[in-house]
């Protein structure tokens, strides 16, 4: 029997559904996204009908459900967390959690064949949410801690390769510091997280046994996180 992976995203100006048919080996990922900064609650659930339509099936036959956790849009955060919230109690399903930030790297990484990553994303208030990644055979791989911080603190990883730097975090480019620029080899500042690739890095973290109630299952903001330490 096949099993089915709905993932939903709303953290940045765009919003969409997937849904992704895994049978033994076999993947199969029907996708939706739209460019609607301000119709979020009203694009979401219709996004998941369809891909839910196009592939034959009703949210009974879900297996589990992902959702883009964050960091990015407080108010997009929200709304993702909760229809994914509401569609996994009501159904009974596990939810998994997904880095925006990874989504954008895995994105990269598929769409271009970059392995060394900056995903960046604008957090208003002159700051970035940063991170770095190696990403190879589809698996990015968290280099440093995921952050929030103003362009001029951005750092990467102590060892020289071909980095590129990806998301809207770089629309703030002039603020990052000159060695930052020059390590770069490019930056794509119209890439934004997308539940495509949400639902691939969430499916491997399900059939990994990753999968958690919903009430477990919280956005990431970040700059709310007692970790992170501001300068003084």
């Amino acid at each position: 029997m096949p099993s089915y992976l709905l993932a939903l995203d709303a953290s940045s100006s765009e919003c969409s559904a997937a849904l992704i048919r895994a049978e033994g080996e076999a993947r199969e990922c029907l996708a939706r996204c739209e460019h609607t900064p301000r119709a979020h609650t009203q694009r979401l659930l219709p996004m998941v009908d369809e891909v839910l339509g196009e592939a034959g099936i009703t949210p009974a036959d879900l297996d589990a459900i992902a959702y883009g956790h964050g960091p990015g849009s407080f108010t997009g955060l929200r709304i993702a967390a909760g229809a994914a919230q509401g569609l996994a109690f009501g159904l009974d399903r596990p939810l998994v959690g997904v880095s925006t930030l990874e989504a954008l790297a895995l994105q990269a990484h598929r769409r271009f064949h970059f392995r060394h990553l900056v995903t960046a994303l604008d957090a208003r208030m002159n700051e970035v949410y940063v991170a770095a990644w190696h990403c190879q055979d589809d698996v990015p791989t968290l280099l440093d801690q995921e952050a929030v911080v103003a362009p001029a603190r951005v750092t990467l990883p102590g060892y020289e390769t071909d980095w590129v730097g990806v998301g809207s975090g770089f629309t703030l480019w002039e603020q990052f510091d000159d060695v930052m620029r020059a390590s770069l080899s490019q930056h794509l500042c119209d890439l934004e997280p997308r539940a495509e690739e949400m639902a691939w890095v969430g499916l491997r973290a399900f059939e990994a046994g990753e999968g958690r109630a919903p009430i477990d299952v919280q956005p990431v903001y970040l700059r709310n996180d007692v970790a992170w330490k501001k300068p003084a």
